[in-house]
Formats: C-alpha cells, structure tokens, sequence
C-alpha cells in the first residue's frame, strides 16, 4: 500500500544556512508544502530576498539573523522562531563551510572555524530546539553532513573531522530520543553539490581539484537536496528516514 506523505500545513521549520545553496532551497521546498519557515544565516539582506520570495508565492516566512559560531546568538535564533507561532517542528541544520587545507599548511583559525560552524552550531541548536520539541511530544531534526563524515580524503582532514563529527552526534541523538517514538533524526549526506562553498577553499590546490571534479560530471543542485530532506520531513510520524546519502550518479568516491 502506498502512504501518501504528511503535508506540512501548520508546521514551524527552521533552517539554518538559508541565505544560500541548499538551505534556500530547503526553506522554499518547506514552504512550498504548506511549512512557516524561519530563516537564519548571517547575510541579512540575502534573507530578506528569500523571504520576499516566499510570501510572493503565499508562503509565511521570518528573517532571523543569526551567527551560528555565537551560542547567545543561536539559543535568541530558536526561541525567536518559537515565540513568534508557539510551535518548532523541523530545525534543519544546514550553515557549514568547507575550507580545505593539508595539515601541514593550515590555518589553524580555519580549523577552529569549521568546527564552531558545521559542528558546534550544530550541536548548540539542536540542544536549545530539543526541549521544545520535548514539551510538544514531537520533532524533527535534520543534519547536514556530507560523504566527508564517511570517507576522509587527503587534504580535507578538519573538515573531514567536523562531518564525522556530525554524523556521531545525530546517531547519538537518535537513541536518547527513542524514548519519545514522535521525535526524529536524519542524517544528509551530499555528495558533490554546486553550491558557493569551494569558492571559500584557501588552498589553491584543493579549489583547483574540487573545481576540476564539479567540471567533469553533473553536480548535485540545492533543490536536489531539498527534495531529500522534504521526503524525510514528510514522512508518516511513525517512520523515521536516519539517514540518506545522495551522491551525483557520475561522482566515483
């Protein structure tokens, strides 16, 4: 028999990274199906756009500026998502940069920031949104990880770290919150996506090589990852989607 997906009618989500790349397309699949998506990322004006967007087509959206490396900054981002409609059923956890250096010529700033931005922002939203989702008996949290958090590759050592990092914490989550069968994890992991991200590569070397494989096959889009993660959020609550790997079909590792 085939389940036709819940709708997301009268349901919260918030996205992180939405200014751009997958978490705009994520925000405007969510709204699309009928979600009130809060956007934060740091590039205010970018937000706005979206959310003009949104509401052109009859979504509802709210712009929350928000630097997911300030924990202040990101327990203000999901109280302000919840107080404005009294609910938060989705956080999708998407912001995260990809700055790839060998160890030996690292910056070890860009260490730091990888991980205070794809995993610690992480990891702080996830704990100011779980009581939340606690108190209503129901939830979904969705975290951007990569085919980084299964495979490490010379010269993405840290971010590398940061991924696995993430896909540790969600399966973590996973089991402390089967004690309540309403809230739920998944795990995305993208393969090669065109996005902004490898224009944030320091080292020439690595860009070169990203650039090169982004070149010789079809990359995955935002709105293909979009689409993976509204199949997961509209799932019947009873079924929990842990993980989904999406790789481009050309992409070999």
């Amino acid at each position: 028999m085939s389940v036709v997906p819940n709708e997301l009618t009268d349901q919260v989500a918030l996205v992180t990274g939405a200014s751009s790349g997958i978490g705009e397309a994520t925000a405007e699949a969510l709204a699309a199906n009928g979600a009130s998506v809060a956007l934060a990322a740091r590039r205010e004006d970018e937000l706005a756009e979206l959310a003009d967007r949104i509401e052109s087509d009859g979504g509802d959206a709210l712009v929350i500026p928000t630097d997911v490396t300030d924990e202040s900054q990101v327990e203000t981002m999901v109280e302000t998502a919840h107080e404005e409609s009294g609910r938060l059923d989705i956080l999708v956890n998407n912001a995260g940069v990809m700055l790839l250096e060998r160890v030996e010529d690292a910056d070890t700033g860009d260490f730091r920031q990888m991980a205070e931005v794809n995993l610690l922002g992480l990891m702080n939203a996830t704990h100011a949104a779980l009581p939340i989702m606690q108190d209503q008996g129901e939830g979904h949290v969705v975290n951007l990880s990569s085919v980084a958090g299964r495979k490490a590759y010379a010269g993405s050592s840290a971010y590398n770290a940061t991924k696995f990092g993430v896909n540790g914490f969600t399966e973590a989550l996973r089991q402390e919150v089967t004690d309540n069968s309403r809230i739920r994890t998944t795990l995305i992991e993208p393969g090669a996506v065109d996005t902004e991200l490898p224009d944030h590569i320091p080292s020439n070397d690595q860009q070169e090589q990203i650039q090169g494989m982004m070149e010789s096959i079809a990359p995955l889009t935002g709105e293909d990852i979009a689409r993976s993660i509204l199949y997961a959020v509209t799932q019947p609550p009873h079924v929990d989607v842990n993980e989904i790997l999406i790789r481009p079909t050309e992409q070999e590792l």
